[in-house]
C-alpha cells in the first residue's frame, strides 16, 4: 500500500486531464472510459488550479473541482462562493485522507480569495459535516394522480390572459437565462448558472455521454407577451391492459417567476391527453403545487431530503449579506476545526440592515460553523438544534432570538444540482 505521504495532491494539468476524468469516471461509477467529445465538454469546465487530483504514481485516483458561483442570500444579495463538485476517491484509496488533503487546499484558497461560502450539493449526508458544511435546503418531489387531481380538463388554457406555448431548444436557450436571472434573485438558496448548463440542457453538448432525447418545453407568457415561466418535461409509453393510456410526465426543472406562471404550468402538465400521473422533480419543500389542486393529497410526496450544503468562510459578511425581517441582538461563538471562521461575534440585526463583528462579549449561543451554515438561509431551527445538542445556549431564550432573527416566512430552496 503506498503511503500517504507519496500520494501528490495538485492542481492538475492539461496533460493530466484525460486520466483525472477516467478517476472521476471510475468514482461514480461510471463506464471509465471517457469519450473525446466528453472530455472536449468538459474541458469548458476547467479553470486552471481548480480542479485538484491525487495521484499514486502517474495514475489518478481522487478527484475534486470548486468553480466560482453566487447563492442569493436571503433579501437577494448575490453572494460570492466557492461552488465544491466532481469529488471523488477512487475505492482502492479510502481512508487515506486525501479528500481531507483536497478539501483543505481548496477551503484555504476560496478563503484567500474572498468567497464568502462554499457549496456543495452532497452525494452521501455524513461526509461533509466534518469540513465544516452544514444541509442549509431540503428538496420535495411529488406525484401527482391527475385523475384524483380535480382539475376540469376541459379549461387547461389560463385564465388570467397568458397562455402556454411549446417551444424548442433554441428557445431555451434564448429565453432561459433571462428568466433564470430573475428567478434566483428573489429566492433564498438560489445559485448562478454558467451558459454551459443551458447547452447541457438543451442537448448541444454532453459532459456525461449520456444518449440525448430531446424533452418537450413549454413556456408561459403574461397578458402582456412577458415570459414568466418555463418547463421542461418529458413523457413515457404506457398503456393499462384495457388499452387505456396512463403515461407520466415527468418534470426536468419548472422556474416560474410568479404564482400565475406557476398555476398555469402545472394545470398545463396535468391537463395533457394521455397524461394521469405528474411527477414534478425536486422542488422547494414548501412549493405551491399541492395547493395549486382543487385536491391537494393528490400530491404525495415521494422524495424529501438533504439538498444544497453551506459552509461559511466569512461570518461576518454572511451575516451582513442578508436581510432581517425582525430586530435583536447576540453574541455567537462560532467554533471552526478548519481554522477558517473561528470566533466570537455581536451581531445587530433589524430591517433597515446588519452589522455584525468581532467581539470580547460572552457568547450567549455557541455553535459549529457547519450550524451556522444550516441556519445561515433560515431554514434550520435553532431552537430545534438545540433539542438535539448541536448548538449551546450560554443565555437562556438565547435559541429563540436566533430563530426571531434568521428563520424565514418561506423556505429557502436551491433548484440546481452541479
Amino acid at each position: 500500500m503506498t503511503r500517504r505521504a507519496e500520494i501528490d495532491v495538485r492542481p492538475i494539468t492539461e496533460a493530466d486531464f484525460p486520466d483525472w476524468n477516467r478517476a472521476l469516471n471510475t468514482g461514480f461509477l461510471m463506464p471509465p472510459a471517457v469519450a473525446e467529445s466528453q472530455l472536449a465538454a468538459r474541458r469548458e469546465l476547467f479553470v486552471p488550479g481548480r480542479s485538484l487530483g491525487a495521484f499514486d504514481g502517474e495514475r489518478c485516483v481522487a478527484t475534486f473541482r470548486s468553480f466560482d458561483q453566487e447563492v442569493t442570500a436571503v433579501g437577494g444579495a448575490l453572494v460570492p462562493a466557492d461552488a465544491v463538485s466532481n469529488v471523488t476517491v477512487t475505492a482502492t484509496h479510502r481512508r487515506r485522507g486525501l479528500l481531507t488533503r483536497m478539501m483543505a487546499q481548496d477551503l484555504a484558497a476560496a478563503k484567500e480569495r474572498g468567497d464568502v461560502v462554499a457549496t456543495l450539493i452532497a452525494a452521501e449526508y455524513p461526509i461533509y459535516g466534518r469540513f465544516g458544511f452544514g444541509p442549509a435546503t431540503t428538496l420535495t418531489e411529488w406525484t401527482v394522480d391527475v385523475p384524483r387531481a380535480g382539475l376540469d380538463p376541459r379549461r387547461p388554457v389560463p385564465a388570467d390572459g397568458g397562455r402556454i406555448d411549446l417551444v424548442d431548444g433554441e428557445d431555451v436557450r434564448k429565453l432561459g437565462p433571462g428568466l433564470h436571472e430573475r428567478v434566483r434573485r428573489s429566492q433564498p438558496g438560489a445559485v448562478s448558472r454558467p451558459e454551459l448548463w443551458w447547452r447541457t440542457r438543451t442537448g448541444v453538448v454532453s459532459t456525461y455521454g449520456a444518449p440525448w432525447t430531446e424533452p418537450f418545453y413549454a413556456v408561459y407568457r403574461a397578458a402582456d407577451g412577458e415570459v414568466e415561466g418555463m418547463v421542461s418535461y418529458r413523457a413515457d409509453d404506457h398503456w393499462g391492459d384495457a388499452k387505456q393510456p396512463m403515461e407520466t410526465a415527468t418534470v426536468d426543472w419548472l422556474l416560474a417567476a410568479t404564482p400565475a406562471a406557476e398555476r398555469a404550468l402545472w394545470h398545463y402538465l396535468c391537463s395533457i391527453d394521455w397524461i394521469t400521473t405528474v411527477k414534478s422533480g425536486w422542488r422547494s419543500p414548501d412549493d405551491l403545487l399541492p395547493h395549486l389542486l382543487p385536491d391537494p393529497r393528490a400530491a404525495r410526496i415521494v422524495t424529501q431530503a438533504d439538498w444544497l450544503w453551506v459552509r461559511i468562510l466569512d461570518v461576518v459578511r454572511a451575516l451582513e449579506a442578508r436581510t432581517y425581517e425582525g430586530r435583536g441582538s447576540l453574541v455567537l461563538e462560532v467554533v471552526d476545526r478548519g481554522g477558517l471562521a473561528g470566533g466570537r461575534w455581536r451581531l445587530e440585526a433589524g430591517p433597515a440592515g446588519a452589522s455584525c463583528a468581532p467581539t470580547t462579549e460572552s457568547a450567549h449561543l455557541v455553535l459549529d460553523v457547519g450550524e451556522l451554515g444550516a441556519l445561515w438561509l433560515g431554514d434550520e431551527s435553532a431552537v430545534r438544534l438545540a433539542a438535539l445538542g448541536r448548538v449551546r445556549e450560554e443565555r437562556a431564550g438565547a435559541a429563540r432570538v436566533v430563530d426571531a432573527l434568521l428563520r424565514t416566512s418561506r423556505r429557502p430552496w436551491c433548484p440546481d444540482v452541479f
